[in-house]
């Protein structure tokens, strides 16, 4: 064989390698775009999954959110009202050591309409009265005295104001004497 031949029988090997290389890369090349596109679409159905997650729990928050304030979306008017029931009270037991019967029948209807009404918005008064325990969670304490007696040292000797509830939240908490 001459140098010639041996030149023709390698550039003939090294192009049979060249297409058989060529054919093993298209297979290769067809072979990896479906994996390739399989892997993006995996990304993007991952991605969808937890945006929609994300977005239910916004809607679940905005909706827990939005009860809560219609709740006490009341609440200004009523902490803007209680200053006048206080005045009732104080009103209503001025009048009981007075002769006014009338008036007395008057500011009592007057007062149980507007308690009623407050009650139907959701106003609750907080059950507070003498002798009860002292609780910081639920009480404010305005002073402390000397208890008259040892049975009522760290219990309320005293309600100043009464304290209410809209709804579940407290918005204003009883104001108390409590004895030392």
């Amino acid at each position: 064989m001459s140098k010639k031949d041996k030149n023709k029988e390698v550039v003939m090997d090294e192009a049979v390698n060249s297409q058989e290389s060529q054919v093993s890369e298209e297979k290769n090349e067809n072979s990896d775009p479906i994996g390739e596109l399989q892997t993006q679409l995996n990304t993007e159905k991952d991605r969808y999954l937890r945006l929609f997650a994300e977005f239910e729990n916004y809607k679940k928050r905005t909706g827990r959110e939005r009860i809560e304030l219609f709740k006490t979306a009341s609440q200004d008017v009523m902490v803007s009202l209680l200053p006048v029931m206080d005045d009732f009270d104080r009103a209503l037991k001025e009048m009981e050591k007075g002769d006014a019967d009338g008036l007395q029948t008057g500011v009592e209807l007057i007062n149980n309409k507007l308690r009623e009404t407050l009650r139907i918005k959701g106003l609750e008064s907080i059950g507070t009265k003498q002798g009860d325990v002292f609780d910081a969670e639920i009480h404010e304490a305005v002073t402390q005295i000397p208890a008259p007696d040892k049975k009522l040292k760290g219990k309320i000797i005293d309600v100043l104001e009464k304290g209410y509830t809209l709804g579940d939240k407290v918005i204003r908490y009883p104001k108390v004497v409590i004895g030392q």
